[in-house]
């Protein structure tokens, strides 16, 4: 019997994968060594989800690997054209990040409602400055993007007394459409981005959505760096249209130290780590060998790709 052979494109740490032991063959690729690779794979788990190579390498006709697994929620970083329209199954890492995104957007929340940013700076300075903050209990929220991390954050602002709305690619019972969009957010106070990123949804908060918003809400994003239109929120949050903003994605990253929005005002900026907590790699690599043995025994995969959408469907 001929052993599959697994090829995972590198990220430091690598992955645990000892329970695959003398069950598969793993090899090893990087950026510049994938192309060669790939037609000799049966699977490639992408582990360095940062990576672009996957789109650059991609085989067009001829061998390639049967199962393709990022260690991701978002899948446009591979999606390329020839992966998308080959019969090539591709899996992502739905389920690790819902929870501690969502708890990472209620600590936001919460630090902006209870002006806590400003509290540091004036320790810093040695400044005694009594300050009335805002209660969270009451206060109105946005979730873009009605996937399992928009359903946990949409929960967990809801245990805080948040009263909140989803929206969604497409209206059904408990999620907005499109549509309603610019009106659920002209009375928000809080806009949270957590869409994948596709063609639809590329730059949709623009100059013109951040203008919608009340001078008192603020926007935070941990979906996709390129949902935002980076010029346009800072600008929105230099003329004070919005009261402040939170990015943990960027469109290019890590996001270069001679960047203007290291300085813009009311503007907290995170290195992508909304949903990375203490052991989240072990539990990508325990998902990953859980959907191994799916795919071994010829069982039907989950957490399966809609190639043509850009995630997963049924939310």
């Amino acid at each position: 019997m001929t052993v599959p052979t697994l090829l995972v494109l590198d990220a430091d740490p690598l992955p645990r994968l000892g329970r695959l032991t003398g069950r598969v063959r793993i090899e090893h690729a990087d950026a510049s060594t994938l192309a060669e690779r790939l037609p000799h794979a049966d699977v490639l788990l992408v582990w360095d989800f940062t990576s672009h190579a996957v789109r650059e390498a991609w085989p067009g006709e001829g061998p390639r690997p049967r199962w393709v697994h990022t260690a991701s929620a978002g899948v446009d970083h591979l999606l390329g054209p020839e992966l998308a329209a080959s019969d090539t199954v591709v899996t992502n890492a739905r389920g690790i990040f819902d929870r501690p995104i969502a708890e990472y957007v209620a600590a936001l929340v919460l630090a902006f409602a209870k002006d806590l940013p400003r509290t540091l700076e004036f320790q810093r300075e040695r400044t005694w400055r009594h300050r009335e903050t805002r209660r969270v209990a009451g206060t109105r929220a946005v979730v873009v993007g009605s996937g399992p991390i928009g359903r946990a954050i949409a929960g967990t602002l809801t245990a805080l007394g948040v009263t909140t709305a989803l929206v969604g690619r497409a209206e059904r019972t408990g999620v907005h459409g499109p549509d309603d969009l610019d009106r659920l957010i002209a009375g928000a106070d809080w806009v949270i981005s957590a869409a994948p990123l596709t063609d639809r949804t590329r730059g949709m908060f623009d100059a013109r959505r951040f203008g919608v918003m009340q001078p008192s809400a603020h926007f935070v994003n941990v979906g996709r760096g390129q949902l935002v239109v980076e010029e346009a929120l800072a600008e929105a949050l230099r003329r004070r249209w919005i009261a402040g903003a939170a990015l943990d994605v960027f469109a290019a990253e890590p996001l270069a130290p001679d960047s203007p929005l290291w300085e813009v005002p009311g503007l907290v900026v995170s290195p992508h780590m909304s949903g990375d907590t203490v052991g989240w790699r072990d539990e990508l690599a325990d998902q990953f060998v859980e959907l191994y043995e799916l795919w071994a025994a010829g069982r039907p995969l989950v957490n399966v790709v809609d190639k043509q959408r850009g995630y997963v469907p049924g939310h």
